[in-house]
């Protein structure tokens, strides 16, 4: 060795390095524990992280509507996780997890080598331990202050968490690209899937992604993502994870993967946003990451029939006004014939709407078209599926004349939307239709006549179109939809349903009107003398209007404020009796709900329950509930309204004493708590509930015999009057009234039975017409038709109770008055026992309804005068 290397590499000075060396690393180490150490954050917080998981909604047999958050995150539980993805996931990320102590000194080696060799960043470099301490603690600067912070964290971790503790933390944090957070929701969105229907391949695929979520990601690089599944596959093969055959079946299998959406299972958007802003205006942001599960009042089946009652009834009204004709054309001369995915290109510009499908036509025949659609393939149309398109003459007009072929009215290169209308059995081939999205639109609301809960809402067509919910915000004149609550009204002011009220013209000059009003029947005619029955059966408009000025507008304003209308929506004029009001068919449907539950005020709710994401109650519905034996004249020994509870149990199912009892008043949602775990709620070691939710009883607003004879005049609507499509629901129980506006501007129909009720509305969101001879009986009340078919299949005929002090007579149909049973032509009809009419001309008989007695007619003096 040279003398001065001699000198340099002396005793003395080596030891003046080494000392030195020394000295500075614990310097160091004295620096970083005064310094770094203090400021690392509480593991602590790690045992009590609350992971940001979306807010989920339920219909009330807990199928799934909608969810809400930035984050897709499924949690996992470590004992529940699928072998074979902890196996995937510690072969690409840190096969050695459960033996090193955060930092793996090995791995660091293997990375650096890898590195070395190739280029890239290789496995090793980041154990699992550190990237759950970069996830949840630190930012993403590249800064070697902030990988010191990352090490000591890990070691920090690994002292105070169990190796399976740090794998479920890592397992539900990691980023996985496409808004998934998770492996669980990975295998939602890429897969639409749950993690243990997925196969090796699949899991591998997902195991990749936490290197490089974006570069690695199966849908928008596939390639490269192929290439990583297979690294990792190759891993678990040499790690022993995978045996030959496993691993060799994994490697050849293509990859299948595409963007899910959320798996919904009940379509009801319009619901979902009525409670996420609900949710939204109570607990603000939280209710998007706290993982609270909220279960509606909605009825899966039942919203599905509305849907499709919906869907139907604006599509054949669609077809009986005329084919608008194609979306768009496009020059097929450019395209290869028969390239499938020149086609998919051309229709990538065109969603479903409502299950309306866009469609390229490619081949069209006299009789017949051949489409080419991207999901189902190629499809032919039959005549019976274009024969409908009659050329559309403008919105609300009657449509051209039927076409003879289908070159009239389509040609190849056309974009169109078709329909399935039934699905392929064995041999047979689905039925396609050519359709249009419609540009009427519709509402159907259905609530239980119980207690007001929302049993199906259909806002609109198509939510991703309009989001605008017409059932709660469209304000729409309700025309004879009203006409019940005012005749409810002129029973309680004394008149019957034999009262007579003169069907003839009428000019008005009223100062509430801007002119002069000469208001007529729909049809045009007039009928003279008619009964109130008669004339509500038949939605008589000029008896309708007689009726409202001889019992008074402010009177009437008082009354169907009870039924829930708001007296701002009510005009103070005569046009009142003719439906100028501003009504939502939520509105409406409410005030149904009362001739069907015999005279009760219910309120309409849609949450029944609000859940954190352990399954503790943390809110519940208090609805107001019709109870017949809770009011003042029922039996005796019946409890009083304030005592009927609705109580929580304990775990064994048995009730608890009504104390800390929510006062009657409530809200309609109100806070609970049923954690069990609550040590509040453990009393001599059993879980306890803290609150009671008394049930609300419903008010009696109407009495039950007014009640009684409103309902057999609007069963008659369906019997004999403009009703009479819905006998072929077959029943005997269901009652309702339509509407339609001036210039059939919105049709109507509202219905019910003792237990369902609910309102169908059809319009256009800019009023214009519907055109002719759409009134609610042909517009309207098919939809309803439909959704009560499978609201009420099932549901027996309720017998139909008849309140005391009602009693039946013969009358004379024309004069409305008592007659005997020998008189020629008489009709029964329903009296209070205090209304009975006068006699025509021999002493009659009564019938008491409620005894089933005869005995002779006491006509009384009390009640109004006919009207002419």
């Amino acid at each position: 060795m040279p003398g001065k290397f001699k000198k340099i590499f002396s005793a003395p000075v080596l030891i003046t390095l080494v000392s030195g060396c020394f000295v500075a690393v614990a310097v160091a180490g004295l620096a970083i524990y005064w310094f770094v150490v203090p400021k690392l954050p509480s593991i602590e917080s790690l045992r009590e992280v609350q992971l940001q998981v979306p807010l989920k909604i339920y219909t009330k047999d807990e199928k799934l509507l909608s969810e809400y958050g930035e984050k897709r995150r499924a949690p996992l539980d470590i004992n529940q996780t699928p072998k074979t993805l902890i196996n995937a996931v510690l072969a690409a990320e840190d096969d050695r997890f459960y033996e090193h102590y955060g930092v793996d000194p090995k791995g660091l080696l293997r990375a650096v080598a890898y590195l070395i060799r190739t280029g890239e960043k290789g496995p090793g470099g980041s154990t699992i331990t550190m990237q759950v301490a970069r996830n949840f603690f630190l930012s993403r600067e590249r800064t070697y202050l902030r990988k010191l912070n990352e090490i000591l964290l890990s070691f920090k971790i690994e002292r105070e968490l169990t190796k399976n503790e740090i794998l479920e933390l890592y397992l539900n944090k990691i980023y996985l690209g496409n808004r998934s957070y998770g492996f669980a929701a990975a295998a939602q969105v890429y897969y639409g899937k749950t993690l243990d229907e997925m196969t090796a391949a699949q899991i591998a695929m997902i195991a990749g992604l936490p290197k490089a979520p974006s570069a690695y990601n199966p849908i928008i690089n596939p390639e490269r993502a192929l290439q990583r599944r297979n690294y990792v596959l190759s891993r678990m093969h040499e790690l022993g994870s995978l045996a030959d055959e496993e691993y060799q079946t994994a490697l050849n299998t293509p990859d299948d993967s595409e963007l899910h959406g959320l798996r919904v299972e009940v379509d009801a958007p319009y619901v979902a946003e009525m409670v996420r802003a609900e949710l939204y205006d109570r607990l603000g942001e939280d209710a998007y990451t706290q993982g609270y599960k909220v279960y509606t009042t909605v009825d899966s089946r039942l919203q599905n029939a509305a849907n499709n009652a919906l869907r139907k009834s604006l599509l054949e009204y669609e077809e009986r006004h005329g084919f608008r004709g194609p979306e768009a054309n496009v020059d097929l001369s450019q395209i290869s014939e028969n390239d499938e995915s020149a086609y998919r290109a051309v229709l990538s510009d065109y969603r479903s709407v409502n299950k309306l499908w866009p469609a390229l036509v490619v081949n069209v025949e006299d009789k017949a078209v051949k489409v080419y659609q991207s999901r189902h393939g190629y499809i032919k149309i039959e005549w019976d599926g274009l024969k409908w398109a009659r050329p559309w003459n403008g919105d609300g007009k009657d449509p051209g004349d039927e076409p003879s072929k289908a070159t009239d009215f389509l040609k190849a290169g056309d974009i169109i939307r078709i329909v399935k209308t039934k699905e392929s059995k064995g041999d047979e081939p689905d039925i396609w239709k050519l359709a249009q999205a419609p540009r009427v639109e519709g509402a159907l609301v259905s609530l239980s006549a119980h207690d007001g809960s929302i049993l199906a809402l259909v806002g609109g067509f198509d939510f991703e179109k309009s989001k605008f919910n017409r059932v709660i915000q469209a304000e729409r004149q309700p025309g004879s939809n009203i006409k019940p609550f005012n005749y409810s009204a002129a029973l309680e002011k004394g008149y019957t349903a034999a009262s007579l009220i003169n069907d003839a013209p009428i000019v008005f000059d009223d100062p509430g009107l801007e002119s002069t009003w000469r208001p007529e029947n729909y049809s045009g005619k007039v009928y003279g003398p008619t009964r109130l029955r008669n004339a509500l059966i038949n939605s008589r408009n000029l008896v309708s209007i007689r009726l409202l000025r001889a019992i008074g507008i402010p009177y009437a304003i008082e009354y169907l404020q009870k039924f829930g209308f708001r007296r701002e929506s009510l005009p103070r004029d005569l046009s009142l009796s003719l439906g100028s009001a501003a009504i939502t068919p939520l509105e409406l449907v409410t005030g149904y709900a009362v001739f069907a539950n015999g005279g009760y005020k219910v309120e309409p709710y849609f949450i029944d329950r609000v859940e954190t994401a352990d399954g503790v109650v943390i809110m519940r519905a208090n609805p107001l509930v019709v109870c017949d034996r809770c009011e003042p004249d029922a039996d005796e020994g019946a409890p009083p309204a304030e005592q009927v509870l609705l109580t929580q149990t304990n775990l064994s199912g048995e009730n608890l004493p009504g104390d800390n009892i929510i006062p009657e008043n409530t809200a309609l949602l109100v806070p609970v708590n049923e954690d069990p775990n609550d040590p509040a709620l453990n009393v001599n070691g059993e879980s306890q509930a803290i609150s009671t939710i008394r049930q609300r009883t419903a008010k009696r607003i109407v009495p039950a015999q007014n009640i009684y004879i409103m309902n057999s005049i609007l069963r008659d609507v369906i019997k004999l009057g403009t009703a009479k499509g819905a006998l072929v629901l077959n029943r005997g129980d269901i009652a309702g009234k339509t509407g339609t506006t001036n210039d059939q501007q919105d049709a109507w129909f509202s219905g019910f039975n003792p237990d369902v009720v609910a309102t169908a509305w059809v319009g256009f969101d800019e009023p214009q017409t519907l055109g002719n001879n759409e009134f609610g009986g042909r517009a309207a009340l098919p939809m309803w038709i439909d959704y009560m078919e499978e609201a009420l299949k099932g549901l027996p005929e309720p017998a139909i109770e008849t309140p005391p002090g009602l009693v039946t007579v013969r009358i004379d149909p024309e004069s409305g008055l008592l007659v005997g049973a020998g008189f020629p032509g008489a009709q029964f009809e329903i009296f209070r026992a205090d209304t009975v009419p006068k006699s025509l001309d021999e002493e009659p008989a009564v019938i008491d309804l409620d005894s089933g007695e005869t005995e002779p007619a006491k006509a009384t003096e009390n009640i109004p005068e006919q009207i002419f």
